[in-house]
């Protein structure tokens, strides 16, 4: 347990960033008011509102203990939490096909956008953040892969600001492919699934459509997160073989990725009460936001913005990648509703 030196040195930071956070609701209650849906959701905003009040205001030294805290280890045990949401019986109804599709797709995105990015001049970690984002689940995969593979603060604040306005403009723009190339609400499902950044922009991109396409959406969405853990496992290994030495088995495999798949199994064993499982996901998305926050309040603007051009021409040939990929698995299905 902290220490009460260790706490008072937190404090300020901690503050700062849950101040930022508390900002950052408040749009989000702004949006869904004037528009009916927060199109940016607060995680976005606490970043970027973190990294406006450093450019504009600094941070005094006091601030940097508590900002590190926040930044690593509250997202560190948002990560645990996050494991609850998902379990083995969402593999289980998928099906054999749509879950290889999965994972095939998954790795052939990370291998396509990762060297898109590095042909477009992204440097090694920032390209890794992308290809992550981009082939997983958006910014809980950004922010999952950044302390495996050491990336910076800039680099998580531009491959998270930067592919959340591709993610928006995917939302917006995907629905008008039903009519246009004549999708059943199956194989729009599985488009949506395969492409679109979170769960949330899921279910604001098919809700529209249908309920059918809403479901495979879903599903879809959930096996692709549920890559997570392998892919960061996997990410450990090479950064940890790279390093030269050998590597201890914590840095191969970080705590907070043993704690998401722990939580994973407890979610397939039936050992979280149902009740439970809604308090576990708002506690692992506000943690999320409060160092989302923290890390915009220690981002310099400037390298965010050097790096916005390429970063959202990496994002948008990624998708358009994904997109290729999940028409290549419509074509190949079985069967298709």
């Amino acid at each position: 347990m902290p220490s009460l030196p260790a706490l008072s040195r937190n404090l300020p930071g901690l503050a700062a960033a849950i101040a930022v956070t508390l900002a950052a609701f408040a749009v989000e209650r702004l949006e869904l008011a004037a528009f009916g849906y927060p199109w940016v959701d607060a995680l976005v905003v606490a970043i970027l509102l973190g990294v406006g009040v450093h450019s504009l205001f600094g941070m005094p030294k006091a601030a940097a203990p508590g900002i590190k805290f926040a930044s690593k280890t509250l997202l560190e045990i948002a990560i645990v939490l996050l494991g609850a949401s998902i379990s083995f019986a969402t593999i289980a109804h998928s099906g054999l096909f749509m879950v290889g599709s999965v994972v095939v797709i998954v790795f052939l995105s990370l291998i396509a956008s990762y060297g898109i990015a590095r042909l477009l001049g992204l440097p090694s970690h920032l390209a890794t953040l992308v290809a992550c984002g981009n082939s997983i689940c958006g910014n809980s995969a950004i922010v999952a892969t950044a302390p495996v593979i050491g990336a910076k603060a800039d680099d998580v604040a531009a491959a998270i600001s930067f592919t959340a306005a591709l993610g928006i403009l995917v939302v917006l723009l995907l629905p008008s492919l039903v009519p246009l190339i004549g999708l059943s609400d199956w194989q729009y499902g599985v488009l949506a699934g395969m492409t679109v950044y979170a769960v949330p922009q899921v279910l604001a991109a098919t809700v529209p459509v249908s309920a059918a396409s809403t479901q495979i959406g879903t599903i879809v969405k959930l096996l692709r997160v549920l890559m997570l853990g392998p892919v960061v496992l996997l990410l450990g290994l090479i950064s940890g073989r790279q390093g030269g030495a050998r590597p201890k088995l914590s840095s191969l495999v970080p705590w907070f990725i043993i704690g998401f798949l722990g939580m994973m199994i407890l979610r397939s064993l039936g050992l979280i009460p149902a009740e439970a499982l809604k308090p576990i996901a708002t506690a692992a998305s506000v943690l999320t936001i409060i160092s989302m926050a923290a890390l915009g309040l220690s981002v310099n603007l400037r390298t965010v913005l050097a790096a916005g051009g390429r970063v959202l021409l990496a994002g948008a040939l990624s998708i358009a990648v994904l997109g290729g990929l999940a028409a290549i698995v419509l074509a190949l299905s079985p069967a298709v509703p």
